[in-house]
C-alpha cells in the first residue's frame, strides 16, 4: 500500500473538517462526484478515526496518521491500558508476536531500546511502517508473517515477548479458553520460554480465570483491567527470575478519579468467609475487576461488610472506607410498593437502574416501570436473604 500518495492533504483536511461528523455515509453520497480526492478512503478514515476517538485519542485526532479500515481499530488496546503494560516492564530487547495497529508496540516499545513489530496482514504492516515514521521510533524493525515462526530465527531471548491472540475463530464466534485463540499460547508455551525472560500475554475479558490459571500454571502475575468500572483486558506476566507457588491476582480499575487496586490470590480467596445481614446505611458494589477476578468473600471480609445474598455480590455497612474499591450508595428507603413509590419519588422518570440477582434485568425494570437513566439517584434492585427487594440509594463515590 502507497500511503503516501493516497493519504493527501486534501483527504486530511476533509478528516479535520468533518471528523465529528454523525453520519459519515451521508456526507459521502453528498459529496460524490464533486472532489478531485479519493472520497471512498477519505470517508474510511474518517469513519476509523470515529471509532477510536474515545479510545485513542491522541491518535484519532494526529491527522498524520493513517488508520487500518477493518476490525483492527476496534480490536486494539486503548491508550489508557496501552499505557499501563509500560508499568510492567522494562529492558532491551521485545518482539511483539501479533502487532495489529500497533499501539500496544508503540506505547512498551518506549521501554526497550530494540523493538520487532510481527504481523501476517500485510496492509497493518505498510500502516504500523507508515505510522512510526511519523512517530519517530526509529528503533522499530517490522515483520511481516507468523510471528511464532518469526521468532525462532532470533538466536538470543528477548527481554519481553508480547502477545495479543485473535479472540474470534474462524466463524466470528466468542472464544472462552485460551487455548482456542490464534496464536495458540499454550501449545507455544514452551517455546516462548526459551526465546523470552518475560512473557506479557493481552487476552479477552471473557476468557475464564480459573480456566486460564489452569491452562498456563506458571504465570505469576495476572491483571485484571478494567477502565471506568468496565473490564478491558486480562494481562498475564510470566518472568524467567520470580518464582511464585501462587499467581498474583491484581484488580485495577482506571478511572476518572484515579486508579483503584485490590489485590489477591485464589487461596486467599478461598480461606475468606462471608457474613450476611439486613440492609443498613449503605450499600457497597465491588469494582467490576473484583467482580470478574471472584474475590466476593475476601472483598467483603477485608473491608469488614456483609454480603446481602451468596450470588448477589452486594455489601452492606454502617461506615465504609474512603479508599474502598468500588461504589459506594447510601440507602435513602426501601420502596415497598414500587409501582406506585416509583412514579411519585421519580415524576420524570429518571433513575439509574441497577439489578443484581433479581428477578428482572436492568432492561426488563426499565421497561416495566418507564424509567431512563440519568440523574443522581439509583434504583437498587436485589435479593436480600430469601427475598427480592427495591431500594433508593444515592451514589456517595
Amino acid at each position: 500500500m502507497e500511503i503516501q500518495k493516497v493519504y493527501t492533504k486534501k483527504v486530511k483536511k476533509f478528516i479535520q473538517d468533518y471528523l465529528h461528523e454523525k453520519d459519515p455515509f451521508k456526507l459521502f453520497l453528498s459529496l460524490q462526484k464533486k472532489v478531485d480526492y479519493d472520497l471512498k478512503l477519505a470517508v474510511e478514515q474518517l469513519t476509523a478515526r470515529q471509532k477510536g476517538l474515545k479510545k485513542i485519542p491522541d491518535w484519532a485526532n494526529n491527522l498524520s496518521l493513517f488508520f487500518p479500515v477493518n476490525l483492527s481499530v476496534e480490536q486494539a488496546s486503548s491508550e489508557e491500558t496501552a499505557r499501563f503494560k509500560t508499568e510492567l516492564v522494562k529492558g532491551t530487547s521485545m518482539i511483539d508476536l501479533t502487532g495489529g495497529f500497533g499501539i500496544d508496540t508503540f506505547y512498551l516499545g518506549a521501554n526497550f531500546k530494540s523493538v520487532n513489530y510481527c504481523e501476517r496482514d500485510e496492509d497493518l504492516v505498510d500502516i504500523f511502517r507508515y505510522n512510526m515514521d511519523i512517530l519517530g521510533m526509529s528503533h522499530v524493525k517490522t515483520f511481516h508473517g507468523d510471528g511464532l515462526e518469526i521468532l525462532g530465527r532470533f538466536p538470543e531471548p528477548f527481554d519481553l515477548i508480547y502477545v495479543d491472540p485473535a479472540r474470534r475463530g474462524e466463524h466470528n464466534q466468542k472464544l472462552f479458553k485460551l487455548a482456542d485463540c490464534e496464536p495458540d499460547v499454550v501449545a507455544n508455551w514452551d517455546l516462548m520460554k526459551s526465546k523470552g525472560k518475560n512473557i506479557l500475554v493481552k487476552v479477552s475479558p471473557m476468557l475464564d480465570l480459573k480456566q486460564t490459571i489452569n491452562e498456563l500454571p506458571e504465570v505469576q502475575q495476572i491483571w485484571v483491567l478494567s477502565v471506568k468500572n468496565e473490564v478491558k483486558e486480562l494481562l498475564l506476566l510470566w518472568q524467567e527470575e520470580q518464582e511464585l507457588s501462587e499467581a498474583q491476582i491484581h484488580c485495577v480499575d482506571l478511572g476518572t478519579a484515579g486508579r483503584q487496586d485490590f489485590d489477591f490470590t485464589l487461596a486467599k480467596e478461598q480461606e475468606a468467609s462471608s457474613t450476611f445481614s439486613e440492609v443498613k446505611s449503605y450499600i457497597i458494589e465491588p469494582m467490576a475487576s473484583i467482580m470478574k477476578a471472584g474475590a466476593f468473600k475476601l472483598f467483603g471480609q477485608q473491608f469488614g461488610m456483609d454480603k446481602l445474598h451468596p450470588n448477589s455480590h452486594l455489601y452492606t455497612s454502617d461506615n465504609y472506607s474512603e479508599d474502598i474499591p468500588g461504589r459506594v450508595f447510601e440507602v435513602i428507603r426501601e420502596f415497598k410498593q414500587p409501582k406506585k413509590e416509583l412514579k411519585s419519588t421519580f415524576p420524570s422518570g429518571k433513575v439509574n437502574v441497577i439489578s443484581r440477582n433479581f428477578a428482572l434485568s436492568t432492561e426488563e425494570i426499565k421497561r416495566k416501570f418507564k424509567l431512563k437513566d440519568g440523574g443522581e439517584d439509583f434504583l437498587i434492585c436485589t435479593k436480600v436473604g430469601e427475598s427480592y427487594r427495591v431500594f433508593h440509594g444515592r451514589k456517595l463515590r
